[in-house]
């Protein structure tokens, strides 16, 4: 299993009129987590999409436990608990100032080849940074 974590404090311009974060924003707040798990591996987003492959998700799901506010810092941990194929998941649990879990979710993407347009399994180089970081924390 791997584990990256990463803080976003709530704009205003991302809350609701109750100050409650609008349901839609955290498909963003996930992007940013994801997209830091990679960096912390060693690779960059950028990088892989320069190398020739796209990550487009197939499949989102969330469970609202409880609201996040306007101005709260959020601890998102994200995980990869499966070696990737020709899919990779991601698991995220949201946390709020009072490390309380607020959120559950999850996002499927599969690998894509940008010349052919078709599916492949995850490329070597990264499939080797994943082995490299399995069963630690960063």
């Amino acid at each position: 299993m791997i584990l990256a974590k990463t803080s976003i404090r709530v704009r205003y311009g991302e809350t609701d009129p109750m100050k409650y974060v609008y349901y839609g924003n955290y498909a963003e707040y996930l992007e940013v987590a994801r997209v830091e798990l990679f960096r912390s591996l060693g690779l960059s987003y950028d990088a892989i999409e320069r190398r020739g492959i796209f990550l487009p998700v197939s499949e989102y799901k969330i469970k609202y436990l409880k609201p996040a506010l306007y101005d709260q810092i959020l601890e998102i941990r994200t995980y990869i608990r499966q070696i990737p194929g020709v899919r990779i998941v991601f698991d995220y649990e949201i946390y709020n100032e009072e490390n309380v879990k607020i959120t559950e979710a999850s996002t499927t993407l599969f690998f894509l080849d940008s010349q052919t347009n078709k599916i492949v399994k995850c490329p070597d180089y990264l499939l080797d940074l994943i082995n490299k970081k399995w069963n630690t924390t960063i």
